[in-house]
């Protein structure tokens, strides 16, 4: 199945308006009688300046869909682009570069680095590539994210929720055309979870950025745009405006269950 924006290919929706995309996408993994098929050709559009949740059972393939999409794994047949930019077949210096100027990540685990203050670790990707941060922006970051008093702390004097914030500023700082999350939330408390996809739905509606989101959490899918499911490595169907209760139906109907996803309904109310 593709998605709406993947018309695109028939001119139905042009590439200004998508900050991703891909076409016939396939990744497997191994050969012969151990190969395993994690991508089945997936043709899909991300929309520039939307939240977009990537869902499915484990073993579906969306981790390995964000990743392909974000350049941090290769692909064995179709394409993918990055705005104007395809990225299948560059060399390794040159996708490291786009990573590193143009896409924004965050990660369940935070990835920070334990010998640096917050604000060095919401500038270190831009210090590392030599570049002066826009200071009006990162100080809207700051502010949108309300860190502005916990910039001096390193993170083992900051909680799980303050990390993933940094983590969030660290992604938005540099103004990237893209932020892939990996279950952002995944280790964080109902309330600081809450509390970073309020972030994730700001960055998106006031400050105009695209967002990805891999999740298992349907009340965490409940704040994006527009939810992608996979089962076997394909799209299978998607659902906009996404609320809570239709996503968690959804995925029982995928896992032939009737018992809800692990850690369902989580983080809070739907939207509209």
């Amino acid at each position: 199945m593709s998605t709406p924006a993947a018309e695109s290919a028939t001119g139905r929706v042009g590439a200004a308006e998508t900050a991703a995309r891909a076409r016939a996408l396939t990744k497997a993994y191994g050969s012969g009688e151990t190969k395993v098929l994690a991508l089945d050709s997936v043709d899909v559009d991300i929309a520039r300046g939307r939240f977009t949740a990537v869902m499915g059972p484990s073993g579906s393939g969306k981790s390995t869909l964000m990743h392909c999409l974000a350049g941090l794994d290769t692909v064995s047949a179709g394409q993918v682009w990055l705005g104007d930019t395809e990225i299948t077949g560059l060399r390794d210096r040159e996708l490291t570069r786009l990573r590193r100027d143009r896409v924004g990540f965050m990660f369940q685990s935070f990835n920070l680095i334990p010998t640096l203050n917050a604000a060095e670790n919401i500038t270190l990707p831009m210090d590392i590539a030599g570049r002066t941060p826009d200071r009006a922006w990162v100080d809207r970051v700051i502010g949108t994210l309300g860190l502005g008093d916990r910039l001096k702390h390193r993170p083992a004097q900051l909680s799980g929720g303050q990390q993933q914030r940094v983590a969030c500023a660290r992604a938005l700082a540099s103004r990237p055309e893209l932020i892939f999350a990996d279950e952002p939330t995944g280790n964080l408390d109902s309330r600081a979870g809450l509390e970073v996809l309020g972030f994730l739905r700001e960055a998106v509606d006031e400050l105009g950025q695209t967002v990805v989101m891999v999740t298992h959490d349907p009340g965490a899918a409940a704040h994006s745009d527009l939810v992608l499911f996979l089962a076997d490595g394909r799209i299978v169907d998607e659902m906009p405006r996404p609320t809570a209760a239709a996503v968690l139906e959804r995925m029982r109907l995928f896992s032939g269950s009737q018992q809800p996803p692990e850690g369902s309904g989580g983080s809070g109310p739907a939207r509209g």
